[in-house]
């Protein structure tokens, strides 16, 4: 990480403060300022990257970075997927395909020494793992930073030690490693609490916690009904040719125009199935029959297919450099 970090980056960390989806109220007003707040993350960082889970809000992340990129001639940066070992297959097998269809450098991050011990003992999520049985960095995270008294831990994301060794340790790993200064990740206002009071960009610069770098939030003011919106009518007609320029929703799988299947969509195909929220394929289920954009997005809870959905474990953490 340059030493000098965050002095060469000039950008307005109170941006976003106070607000909400409501202040950005037409669709050309959400994508104006994903637009802005994408431009500024690519020009001001020297090397940015882009969380990418395969989901949703991170694929129309990704989908923005790509046409501002295109449009004022910046490099596309990395895209870093976090592979926690209990992905649906399908996750995978859509980042791999739009990987290559969109001729995407992508980093899977994971923390193998988790992984490893897990596939060696053939273990199964929720399994317990030894704490001594990791390796000392892990066993430092565990103790010194979550202050988990426990001889074992689950093997499970869903879970406070689980989801910090999983993601965040294999995140921040990367970030030093890449020397990342800048993530752009999907993070929106109206997802959880946790999230309501970020900004479009957010320092992150305690080393002591993770390695200094910025989140660079573009999509904030989306929300989900505002997603589905930006996917049907402009992020699928603008990548898949044969869809028509005006934008379709389709009703289901087999309601896609022009004989387009779901594979020629950059859409998951688990929310084709009815899931709302992807997870993992532990903890996460569908929360309707039909597809998720078709579902009553306004009255019910996006993250109602997931086992847990504490805002207090959230929140702290969030606090230790998860998403």
């Amino acid at each position: 990480m340059p030493e000098d970090f965050p002095d060469y980056v000039d950008v307005d960390y109170s941006d976003g403060e106070g607000e909400e989806p409501e202040d950005y109220a037409s669709m050309e007003h959400k994508i104006e300022k994903a637009i802005e707040v994408t431009r500024e993350g690519l020009e001001q960082y020297e090397n940015p990257a882009v969380m990418w889970t395969g989901g949703k809000d991170s694929t129309l992340t990704l989908y923005f970075i790509k046409e501002v990129a295109e449009k004022y001639d910046l490099p596309t940066p990395t895209a870093v997927f976090i592979d926690h070992f209990q992905h649906f297959d399908e996750i995978h097998d859509f980042v791999s395909k739009w990987e290559d269809e969109w001729d995407l450098d992508v980093v899977y991050a994971s923390n193998d020494d988790v992984g490893d011990y897990a596939e060696e003992n053939d273990l199964s999520p929720g399994d317990d793992i030894p704490i001594d049985a990791l390796n000392d960095h892990n066993q430092h995270h565990v103790r010194e930073i979550l202050e988990y008294e426990e001889d074992t831990f689950p093997f499970l994301l869903d879970t406070y030690v689980g989801n910090h060794l999983l993601k965040t340790v294999a995140l921040n790993e990367t970030i030093e490693e890449l020397d990342i200064d800048g993530i752009i990740s999907g993070v929106r206002w109206d997802e959880q609490e946790a999230r309501a009071d970020e900004t479009f960009f957010s320092p992150r610069h305690d080393p002591d916690i993770y390695p200094p770098h910025d989140r660079v939030q573009p999509i904030l003011q989306f929300d989900e009904r505002a997603v589905w919106d930006a996917f049907w009518h402009f992020v699928v007609p603008d990548t898949v040719e044969e869809y028509p320029d005006d934008g379709y929703v389709p009703q289901s799988d087999d309601d896609l125009p022009n004989g387009l299947t779901q594979d020629d969509i950059p859409v998951s195909p688990k929310y084709f199935a009815g899931f709302r929220s992807l997870g993992s394929e532990v903890s996460t289920e569908k929360s309707d029959e039909e597809p998720a954009w078709l579902q009553d997005l306004e009255d019910t809870t996006e993250r109602a297919g997931r086992a847990q959905d504490k805002e207090d474990l959230m929140e702290r953490l969030r606090d230790l450099g998860y998403m």
